[in-house]
């Protein structure tokens, strides 16, 4: 489904209702629902990224010959999760199940251009001149897992600043039709700038809790509209 409108913000809820109100963008004067979906772990500030039916694989392999394969065994597909507690490593094979996992998203279409913010800090950003937040959160980067396999975010995109800090972040599903949380799946976020750099032969700075690392380790987004100045035109004017 397209927008036949100038920007999209695309919105992805750590909810397993869609139909709550917060997943709704927060700037109600300028944008519109357009898709509700699921979220697909591609650029998450792409209008692409909100599946409007979800399926543990939802592409196939396709080579010379006329012949594609869907289901592929070595096939993966990465979608965020939500803030449904995860039973690790204990893999998903009911449809149904995998679904109360994955979290949901909406489309939103408007009038103005969307750009993301990132502090480096535990404070929210301010938005630019000529520009309003739309929301804040906390500054995604990408997940990896084994074979080179995995996804990212673009950072001046809104897909780059969720609103919400989970661990872990997405669910990994294969080609045999199951999803788990798996231990080698790795996320990556934005860290706060710290005053001591690490040493080249040291661990790094270790954050240990979910306050601990709110607190001293992601660092903190907002995600900005331009402003919209109405123009009047008269048209009835000789």
């Amino acid at each position: 489904q397209h927008c036949v409108t100038r920007d999209v913000a695309q919105q992805h809820c750590v909810t397993r209702d869609v139909a709550q109100q917060h997943c709704v963008t927060r700037d109600k004067q300028w944008y519109q629902r357009r898709v509700r979906g699921y979220s697909l772990a591609q650029e998450l500030g792409s209008a692409g990224s909100c599946m409007e039916e979800f399926q543990t694989m939802p592409m196939m392999q396709c080579s010379d010959g006329d012949v594609c394969s869907h289901g592929v065994r070595t096939d993966k597909s990465f979608w965020l999760a939500n803030d449904k507690t995860p039973e690790l490593p204990k893999p998903m094979n009911s449809l149904d199940e995998m679904m109360s996992y994955i979290s949901r998203c909406n489309v939103c279409s408007g009038s103005s251009k969307i750009v993301a913010r990132h502090s480096f800090t535990a404070e929210v950003p301010a938005c630019p001149e000529d520009f309003h937040e739309i929301w804040n959160g906390y500054s995604y980067l990408m997940v990896t897992s084994s074979g080179a396999s995995g996804g990212g975010q673009t950072l001046s995109s809104a897909g780059s600043c969720l609103e919400d800090f989970f661990l872990p972040t997405f669910i990994e599903c294969l080609g045999r039709g199951t999803c788990a949380y798996y231990i080698n799946n790795i996320d990556y976020w934005l860290a706060q700038t710290q005053s001591v750099q690490p040493g080249m032969w040291g661990m790094g700075n270790v954050y240990s809790g979910i306050a601990t690392i709110l607190d001293e380790g992601v660092a903190r987004c907002s995600v900005c509209a331009k402003n919209v100045r109405m123009k009047h035109v008269n048209y009835f004017k000789n």
